[in-house]
């Protein structure tokens, strides 16, 4: 079931409440479960039920009729918390009803809590969301030149920061913003539905987001986040909907979730260019657990294209897309440099998907003109092991850069149902493989062997262990 709304420009389709309530009683334990001896979430999520002081949002006038705009209720009870941050922090509580705001900022040491009948809904008037500098990572609003409107719930330079509940709602409305984009006629970069900046012990739990009107979730230059049970809803066509975007941030968990958009579902960045080579601050110790979903534009799992201050230790497992264009993506470009390294994606189930492995090489937008096209990325040690998948149409669609081979690409136990002539289509790439069906291309064949440990990343602590005659398979130990 899928609400019309209509504006001038366009007919665009929403994602309502009642969308989320079917999904979630179709969808049931769609993720796959983890495999014993994975990594884990150390910091797992606090309900904020040990907050020492409670306020609701309607002690402060708001109204949850979906029509009187909330934005000074939100901002006056975030102010009047402030004076419990020293004091064991404080929980805001929003009850059940329809509560319109404009963009309002958080502070440290609280618990934004959501009933499970609360929706918080984004103004359609761009006035209520406030023009912020552009990060200088990115050097300039990632659409268009000059500042970006602030994300609709917003903090920075926060700590203990909770944002959960009982699954109630955040909704952004993004469909004007959406035609907007389409007719051209914004004057600032659209805005993210949640963006922490240079915040830690981060929690972000039990929601359902939608519509938003760009990225949904955005972490940037942040440590120890926590994001778990979360759905993330948008059009499948809606523009530049992510799901969850670190960027610039470590010591990062997302699990059990479920996304569909109109864009990558979880894309991990790092600032763009030349700007984010000058900020020089990676995403790295990232773990990414049991997602599911589904996007017809975009990838499952993306590093990138914004890339270029480096991207490492990411741990990928436990997956399952379907009705997508790609399963896992690296973009990058000249210009760019930085680097995508030690990356690991485990336990891949994909199910009616374009192109199941992706390497891009000339994505090669950029924010001026003062990029320097010699700042190659280093892209290496990256292994994928156990995937499954059917009804694929390309296995991979693997394309390096001349004069800066991907090198060190392992692949281990993969099968693949694939309806192409041409299942793999490989450029300056080099690697390994072992147990991969369709056979892979030429600058991957070589037999993965114990001494090829070093160099595929996460293998080199493995015990292999053959057993040709018994399907051919082979078992890997200490995960």
């Amino acid at each position: 079931m899928m609400r019309t709304t209509t504006s001038s420009s366009s007919s665009t389709l929403t994602v309502t409440v009642v969308d989320v309530l079917l999904l979630l009683a179709l969808l049931g334990a769609a993720a796959p479960s983890s495999v014993k001896g994975s990594p884990q979430c150390s910091n797992q999520a606090n309900s904020g039920e040990i907050r020492p002081h409670s306020v609701a949002i309607t002690e402060f006038g708001a109204v949850g009729d979906g029509v009187t705009l909330n934005t000074k209720a939100f901002q006056n009870a975030v102010f009047y918390l402030n004076s419990f941050t020293r004091k064991g922090g404080a929980k805001l509580f929003v009850p059940a009803g329809r509560w319109l705001t404009g963009s309002f900022r958080l502070i440290s040491h609280l618990t934004l809590w959501l009933d499970k009948d609360a929706v918080i809904l984004g103004s359609t008037k761009s006035d209520d969301w406030p023009i912020i500098e552009p990060l200088p990572s990115y050097g300039r609003g990632r659409e268009l030149a000059g500042g970006r409107h602030r994300s609709l719930i917003y903090g920075c330079d926060l700590t203990d920061i909770i944002i959960t509940g009982d699954n109630g709602t955040i909704d952004g409305q993004g469909s004007i913003w959406w035609d907007w984009f389409h007719s051209k006629t914004l004057n600032y970069t659209r805005p993210h539905l949640l963006e922490l900046i240079n915040s830690t012990g981060v929690v972000i739990s039990n929601l359902t987001f939608l519509n938003s009107p760009f990225w949904t979730i955005h972490p940037v230059y942040c440590s120890h986040v926590t994001i778990q049970n979360l759905t993330i809803l948008a059009p499948l066509k809606s523009p530049n909907t992510d799901g969850i975007d670190p960027d610039s941030s470590d010591n990062v968990c997302i699990e059990d979730c479920y996304i569909s958009t109109g864009d990558d579902l979880i894309s991990i960045k790092s600032g763009w260019d030349e700007y984010g080579i000058s900020y020089g601050r990676p995403s790295r110790n990232i773990i990414i657990h049991r997602i599911t979903g589904k996007t017809e534009t975009s990838a499952g799992i993306a590093i990138g294209s914004e890339m270029s201050g480096g991207v490492s230790e990411v741990h990928v497992e436990d997956l399952h897309f379907f009705g997508s264009k790609t399963g896992i993506r690296i973009k990058t470009s000249p210009g760019r440099g930085g680097y995508v390294r030690n990356i690991y994606v485990s336990n891949m189930n994909l199910d009616g998907v374009g192109i199941a492995l992706r390497f891009t090489s000339q994505y090669g937008e950029h924010p001026d003109e003062f990029y320097n096209p010699n700042a190659l990325p280093k892209v290496e040690r990256i292994t994928f092991k156990n995937i499954i998948g059917e009804n694929i149409k390309t296995a991979g669609l693997l394309e390096g850069l001349e004069g800066e081979k991907f090198l060190n690409i392992c692949l281990s136990n993969i099968t693949l149902n694939v309806s192409s002539k041409s299942p793999w289509k490989c450029s300056s790439v080099q690697g390994y493989s072992d147990l991969v069906s369709p056979e892979t291309c030429a600058p991957l064949k070589e037999n993965i062997s114990p001494r090829h440990y070093s160099d595929c990343y996460s293998l080199s602590d493995d015990i292999w262990i053959s057993s040709s005659n018994q399907n051919r398979g082979a078992r890997w130990l200490s995960w």
